[in-house]
């Protein structure tokens, strides 16, 4: 089927009567207009309200989802303004409390496949009685609210129940994937000075077996702060003698008695530190609060998502992206977690479809990549398995073209929510999402997320629509970080999204707000690199291509080519008397993916005379990608700037060949 004929905007699904009735956002719609006497005529005018009455629509969201504290709030929010606006001031309360709520349900709570384990069930009362124990272990072992916890595990259910168990106690959770080398680790983790550490003895993915224990051993080294590791047997479950010492065994922390208490933290007590990198330096340690996170997931989980208590909601990820944290936040709403480990191409793209047949699962998310993948191979998943459970589906990690869009439609279900999304780890959810009461048209987001204040802005800082801008928000939200960790006075996080539109958060974004309330994402207007949903610092790659001795320099940007695909080139310049063969290729990629991770591989490396720079020396990023991406030269730099304007010729050129190469 020739899905290239759809093009963006063209309608492709509107939601039933029945589809809108049993939606969560009508309840929270009737809800409204039984307890506050508010009715709305469309879901325009009900985002409207929710970002003029901002502190109004979240005190509906907090006693629509009945949020219970220990100590009540005294004011809903302290002041409109950017960074520093405190929410629900006074409250008390405890996140896994709130997941323990459903404790009762006779679904189960998690559902979990590897590459290595088969399809397995863990119940609401197993995942209570396993995330008991850890915390009565980690409290033994000294940890107090405020400590800060990191794992080092892939998606699986110990690292469910290991962060459940820290946020009981108020510790603060930070988690990286397995896949993430050394280095990159260790540049986050370091930051945060961790007491504990979580490991796995190793994984599987595509079929092919890595060992962390080394990377275990190294990483012990190189926390001064860390007092004891647990290991988690995975890869060898058997094994009686590991070579990493000075461990704990999760099954012998995973032993211990004692009861499940709730630590009561305030509203925006520190719940996990998570990394978004920029452009300069080590990744941003981005704090997010225990209460901010909770009213958020229940508002986008539940009425953006449409995830209902019972559903199962899958949605793939690592540890080390965003998604793993809003995945198992459907818990919150009484829902089950389905969690894979692995890679979705192995054995083939089929393994997913699978997975959510096999599951009954009724929410499924996966990146825009993965989409596009099971289209080139034109698969046909809703024709070969029983997806009847379906109802949505999620796209996020970068746009979803509209082939894309028509793709699932036609090939998956015809009758489902097709959620494409946008946000990031920095907000820890979307600002620009899915909503059960609007209609899906090819390659754009339905709506603007409720209580997100999204605008596109000119270069004056002035809102456009039906024009493409810098996707800012103007209001606070709950779930924008608190702090980032190490940052006295705000320093870096103003410079990182307050610099260019004071009081105003500028995500990095370029976006086209339609005069229909819908949005379409045109990529990145900042050099951040952005690879499967994971923004990468280009400082984190030349710390590891620029050490190389035959490289004098490097440079790296990211861009979506004309059919919407993302290209992430090295450009490098090497010394004298270096022969550039696929030899030097293979040792620069595999320098990247052992000291940082497969996500930075380039995809192609290119040699280069010289790397454009501003005249104090200064790596010309975003004019680069703009010129790849087809932007004329005199559009994209201001050459009298340059110390070598001539070094743009190459990539003038090299815009023409992937051009006419697509």
């Amino acid at each position: 089927m020739d899905f290239t004929k759809v093009t963006e905007g063209d309608l492709l699904w509107e939601p039933s009567d029945e589809f809108k009735g049993e939606a969560s956002i009508t309840q929270f719609l009737q809800f409204l207009l039984n307890n506050k006497k508010l009715s709305f005529d469309s879901y325009d005018d009900l985002w409207k309200w929710s970002v003029t009455n901002l502190e109004d629509f979240w005190v509906s969201i907090w006693e629509f989802n009945r949020i219970q504290t220990s100590q009540p709030y005294c004011q809903a929010l302290s002041e409109r303004k950017m960074p520093g606006a405190k929410w629900f001031v006074g409250a008390k309360l405890n996140y896994a409390e709130h997941v323990f709520r459903w404790a009762k349900l006779e679904t189960p709570a998690l559902k979990f496949q590897s590459e290595i384990r088969p399809l397995t069930e863990i119940s609401w009362s197993e995942l209570s009685q396993k995330v008991s124990s850890v915390a009565t272990a980690l409290r033994n072992m000294g940890v107090k609210c405020g400590d800060r916890v990191v794992a080092y595990l892939p998606n699986i259910p110990e690292t469910i129940i290991a962060f459940l168990a820290c946020a009981s106690i108020g510790a603060v959770w930070s988690s990286c994937s397995p896949d993430f080398g050394f280095r990159s680790v260790t540049d986050r983790f370091r930051q945060i000075e961790p007491k504990i550490l979580f490991a796995v003895d190793g994984y599987q993915y595509g079929g092919k077996k890595f060992d962390c224990q080394r990377t275990i051993a190294t990483l012990q080294g190189s926390l001064p702060t860390l007092k004891h590791t647990i290991l988690v047997p995975y890869l060898y479950p058997s094994n009686a003698s590991y070579e990493v010492t000075n461990v704990l065994m999760w099954d012998d922390v995973a032993k211990e008695t004692g009861p499940l208490t709730y630590e009561q933290v305030d509203f925006n007590h520190p719940m996990w530190i998570v990394y978004s990198s920029g452009t300069t330096g080590l990744p941003k340690p981005l704090v997010h609060s225990q209460g901010g996170i909770l009213i958020e997931f229940l508002k986008f989980t539940g009425l953006h998502v449409d995830v209902r208590p019972r559903d199962s909601f899958f949605w793939f990820s690592t540890t080390g992206w965003v998604m793993w944290n809003i995945m198992q936040g459907g818990l919150l709403l009484g829902s089950t977690s389905v969690l894979y480990d692995g890679s979705p191409g192995y054995p083939d793209m089929n393994v997913l479809w699978d997975l959510a047949e096999k599951a009954r699962v009724t929410a499924f998310g996966a990146s825009a990549a993965f989409i596009m993948g099971c289209m080139s191979q034109k698969l046909t998943p809703g024709k070969t398995r029983d997806l009847s459970a379906l109802r949505v589906v999620g796209s996020t990690g970068s746009p979803l073209s509209p082939a894309g869009f028509k793709w699932v439609y036609d090939s998956v279900k015809d009758d489902l929510l097709l959620g494409s999304v946008s946000g990031g780890t920095d907000p820890c959810t979307g600002f620009l999402g899915s909503c059960p009461l609007l209609p899906v048209r090819a390659g754009e987001l339905q709506c603007r997320c409720l209580g997100v204040k999204a605008e596109a802005y000119d270069e004056n800082g002035h809102p456009v629509v039906d024009e493409v801008g810098e996707l800012v928000i103007t209001e606070p939200m709950p779930s924008l970080p608190i702090y980032l960790w190490n940052d006295p006075e705000n320093k870096r996080y103003i410079e990182s999204y307050f610099e260019v539109f004071p009081g105003v958060w500028r995500h990095g974004d370029w976006v086209k707000i339609t005069s229909r309330g819908s949005a379409v994402i045109a990529g990145r207007s900042d050099s951040t690199l952005k690879r499967m949903g994971v923004r990468m610092g280009s400082s984190e790659i030349y710390g590891v291509v620029d050490e190389l001795p035959e490289i004098s320099e490097s440079l790296i940007v990211g861009f979506e080519n004309s059919k919407g695909k993302y290209i992430m080139p090295l450009f490098v310049v090497l010394k004298e008397g270096v022969d550039f063969s696929d030899a030097l290729k293979d040792k620069i990629r595999n320098a990247i993916r052992n000291a940082l991770s497969p996500r930075h591989v380039p995809d192609e490396i290119y040699a280069v005379l010289s790397i454009p720079k501003t005249l104090n020396s200064k790596r010309l990023e975003v004019p680069v990608k703009k010129i790849l991406s087809g932007t004329p030269i005199e559009k994209a730099v201001n050459v009298d700037s340059m110390m070598n304007p001539e070094s743009l010729k190459f990539f003038q050129e090299l815009a023409t060949r992937l051009n006419n190469a697509l």
